[in-house]
């Protein structure tokens, strides 16, 4: 799959993603919103959705795509180890990373961007995509991006 100018697709969805979450506070309507944004503007995903950090678990939160794993441990695979780090991780073949968890066996990279709340995690934003790859600066910059506008919108 060739995949259209990233910034091109990014600048088109910036707008709809600021005005789903402009007068909306509640995190799980602007999860919900957010992750069926994503998943329906961006070409070549299989996967878009939320963790919420829950003791020292993730716990599955409002996505799009196939059921994923409920529960993921801080420091365990890409969501848990973004987390357990507090930086956003691009993974270019999830195969190759320790301790990947396979929540759907078609996935091959992935992002998980952290949801920093006054500097402590309140959660993950995880993207899974079935292309080798898939992810690269330009989503790391707007995806972070939107990620913030949803921390700074919603009352967590």
């Amino acid at each position: 799959m060739i995949l259209p100018d990233k910034t091109h697709l990014y600048r088109e969805l910036a707008p709809q993603v600021s005005a789903l979450l402009e007068k909306e506070t509640d995190p799980v309507a602007n999860m919900a919103n957010l992750a069926a944004a994503l998943y329906h503007g961006l070409p070549g995903l299989n996967w878009a959705g939320f963790y919420i950090l829950k003791g020292s678990e993730l716990v599955l939160g409002p996505f799009q795509g196939k059921p994923a794993c409920v529960r993921i441990g801080l420091g365990k695979g890409v969501c848990g180890t973004a987390a357990l780090r507090k930086e956003t991780l691009v993974v270019a073949d999830v195969h190759q990373f320790p301790g990947h968890i396979a929540c759907d066996a078609a996935s091959n990279s992935e992002i998980v961007i952290p949801l920093l709340k006054e500097a402590a995690v309140w959660g993950v934003l995880d993207i899974d995509s079935p292309l080798p790859a898939r992810f690269d600066g330009t989503d790391r910059q707007y995806l972070e991006s939107f990620a913030a506008e949803f921390v700074r919108r919603s009352i967590l």
